[in-house]
């Protein structure tokens, strides 16, 4: 197997751009093991619904970076008490949906480090029968990925915040998140050590416990070819929250002038319709809001450039832009 550094970048992004050019470019015939950590950021599997998997007024005032992965399953926070492992390989029978395959050689390093690790359900890596590994994997021709977080120091009550979604009510077909007890692997070690000493850890591990392994430099050109992936794909709306499946909102509060139930509709990230109901007064007809929002992005930013000079309180007596902008999203 070959090691290849990604040379301490922390963006989830480019990160993520990086897994999928080395898949693609890099060593075709030969099993590759990148590690990476992330700043703070939501990582949204490949058939999620994003925001139903995020608690968006909490990732916005926290600067949390939202990215959606080409792999399956669950939403799943990153940041810098996170170890990522990739393991690239030949896409062939004994390998895909094999999670065991690349999960028990990570399983033995943590229990010789002290940790009662060991394989639970198909993908994940329990300690003490809680969660401290999921993993998931994607396809690409004659190539997969097998990748995995290892929670080593992660700020836990981040995970719970930035997960709890806030919406009132979404039916969608997004592939929804299973949440289960996480620990720390940090909680089971016996001697102190940062992310990056643990990382240093478990890459020995996985070689062998010898420090004298194959390693494959990366390029400039390497590096320019991902940040393009990266900017091509992993930093756009587009893909982020565009590429969730449609989807149907429905937002009720009541107001000081009555109870306002938006029905929305989201197909690619846009709104297809929006129809309000309820008790409240108003001087002039709501269809002529609707008319304003559909066609919209389906984000606060979009909504208020949306809104700019339309004054909310014609439809909803006494309500300002303001909140009514709170409201919708």
């Amino acid at each position: 197997m070959i090691f290849i550094d990604n040379e301490k970048n922390y963006d989830p992004h480019l990160n993520l751009a990086l897994e999928e050019y080395l898949m693609r470019n890099v060593r075709p015939d030969d099993d590759i093991l990148l590690f990476y950590i992330n700043e703070p950021s939501i990582i949204i599997g490949r058939n999620q619904n994003t925001i139903e998997e995020i608690n968006a007024p909490y990732v916005r005032e926290h600067g949390i970076h939202v990215v959606r992965r080409l792999s399956g399953g669950g939403a799943v926070y990153h940041d810098h008490g996170n170890l990522n492992f990739s393991f690239i390989t030949p896409n062939i029978k004994e390998n895909v949906h094999n999670f065991r395959k690349f999960t028990e050689p990570v399983v033995e390093v943590l229990r010789g480090m002290g940790v009662p690790a060991e394989v639970g359900g198909r993908n994940d890596i329990l300690a003490d029968g809680r969660k401290i590994s999921g993993n998931a994997q994607y396809i690409a021709a004659q190539r997969m990925v097998s990748h995995g977080t290892l929670l080593f120091d992660s700020d836990l009550s981040q995970v719970a915040e930035a997960l709890n979604v806030k919406m009132s009510k979404i039916e969608s077909k997004g592939i929804k998140s299973v949440r289960s007890r996480v620990a720390n692997i940090s909680e089971f070690l016996t001697e102190k050590m940062t992310t990056e000493e643990f990382r240093l850890r478990i890459l020995r591990g996985l070689m062998g416990g010898s420090d004298d392994f194959e390693q494959h430099k990366l390029t400039a050109e390497d590096w320019a070819a991902a940040r393009q992936l990266a900017d091509e794909r992993y930093r756009k709306w587009e893909w982020n929250y565009g590429s969730s499946p449609n989807y149907n909102v429905q937002k009720v509060h009541r107001f000081p002038i009555g109870e306002v139930d938006a029905r929305i509709d989201v197909q690619r990230g846009v709104i297809s319709s929006i129809i309000f109901y309820g008790d409240f007064f108003g001087r002039e007809d709501v269809g002529e809001l609707s008319g304003l929002l559909t066609g919209v992005r389906y984000d606060p930013q979009h909504l208020t450039q949306a809104l700019q000079g339309t004054d909310i309180s014609r439809f909803f007596s006494g309500v300002t832009n303001e909140e009514f902008e709170a409201f919708l999203y």
